[in-house]
């Protein structure tokens, strides 16, 4: 992977051994020059292209998940599209979700009060699809421990019986090739393993909106939104930046991260985080430890060394305690030396 070898250390070079992407990923020095930049207008008063900004990110996003610019909206959080999402359906409605899945995901489905929400085992949400099933919201990988969802399963299950797909990505998109395309929504945060920055989030919909409303629309959701500061908006914009939420200096750094992901491919990214997170899985077996079942992610979980965080931070590697599992988090800037040096600790 020579593109790798030679884009990414002039891009990262964190103080320790960081395998903690799950949790936050790190920002690259390209992205962090266009933030600099941004804070640096601010303070002199010079005006920025925010707009600019959101519609270079929302492009690149939709070319990393297949699909058109057009279907891309750009808010703030998982959690405010997921509402949205819940929003949509009638009441009565039967929502099928993975148990222990992402509170930001699901919750809103609960808070409605008037929805069957439904919880199974990972394992089992293809087969738990039934006739009377109108959404199956769940995460692609699981924050927890790195579990995949039956994909294929999935879409075949949903499409045999007419339910709809809310996909969370967060945990997935920038290292496992998806097609947003073949689901009706899927949402995202950037924090993570896309590189970019807190209060930054991804919708995308189908052309038709999937029967979405726009609760949060305020100007910048407007078909011209300079025109659309006061009262109520006249005009939403014809495309999913009708979902749009204003945004922060976070969108300063999207473009470049987004820009970073694409530079490498999220195939061969696939391969490289893949090639690591195998490499600590052969070691965990030497050492007689056993992992949690997660095959093709780029996460692995622990059971029982989670207690271990502190002591592995103490030692330069930083990685996360998830309810007494240890989690590690392979991406783009870990190598070989990286899975050595956590077995070596966790061997003393």
């Amino acid at each position: 992977m020579p593109i790798l070898d030679s884009v990414v250390p002039s891009e990262f070079r964190p103080e320790s051994v960081y395998l903690n992407t799950a949790a936050v990923g790190l920002l690259p020095a390209r992205s962090v020059r266009a933030v600099r930049a941004a804070l640096d207008d601010g303070v002199a008063g010079r005006p920025t292209d925010s707009f600019g900004q959101v519609e270079e990110a929302r492009a690149a996003y939709a070319r990393i998940m297949g699909v058109s610019a057009d279907r891309v909206a750009v808010g703030s959080s998982v959690v405010s599209y997921s509402a949205l999402v819940a929003a949509s359906l009638p009441a009565g409605a039967e929502v099928l979700t993975a148990e222990g899945d992402f509170s930001s995901l699901v919750n809103p489905f609960h808070v409605r009060g008037d929805l069957r929400v439904r919880s199974v085992p990972l394992e089992r949400i293809p087969g738990a699809v039934g006739a009377g099933t109108a959404m199956v919201v769940v995460s692609a990988v699981q924050s927890a421990d790195g579990r995949l969802v039956d994909l294929p399963g999935l879409r075949a299950a949903a499409a045999a019986h007419g339910a709809r797909i809310c996909l969370d990505v967060s945990q997935a998109a920038g290292w496992l090739p998806l097609d947003a395309g073949a689901y009706d929504f899927t949402v995202t945060v950037t924090h993570k393993w896309l590189c970019g920055m807190f209060g930054l989030a991804f919708l995308t919909v189908p052309e038709d909106f999937g029967g979405l409303l726009p609760l949060s629309a305020g100007w910048v959701a407007g078909q011209e939104p300079w025109a659309s500061c006061y009262g109520p908006v006249t005009e939403l914009a014809r495309t999913a930046r009708r979902f749009d939420e204003p945004q922060s200096v976070a969108c300063a750094a999207a473009p470049r991260s987004l820009a970073l992901v694409e530079e490498l491919g999220v195939e061969a990214i696939h391969a490289h985080d893949l090639a690591l997170a195998e490499r600590f899985r052969d070691g965990l077996a030497r050492l007689g430890h056993e992992p949690v079942p997660s095959p093709g992610s780029a996460i692995v979980s622990v059971p029982g060394l989670g207690g271990r965080q502190p002591e592995l931070s103490a030692a330069g590697i930083e990685v996360s305690d998830r309810a007494g599992s240890l989690r590690a988090a392979f991406h783009l800037h870990n190598g070989p030396a990286d899975v050595d040096r956590l077995l070596d600790v966790l061997a003393r």
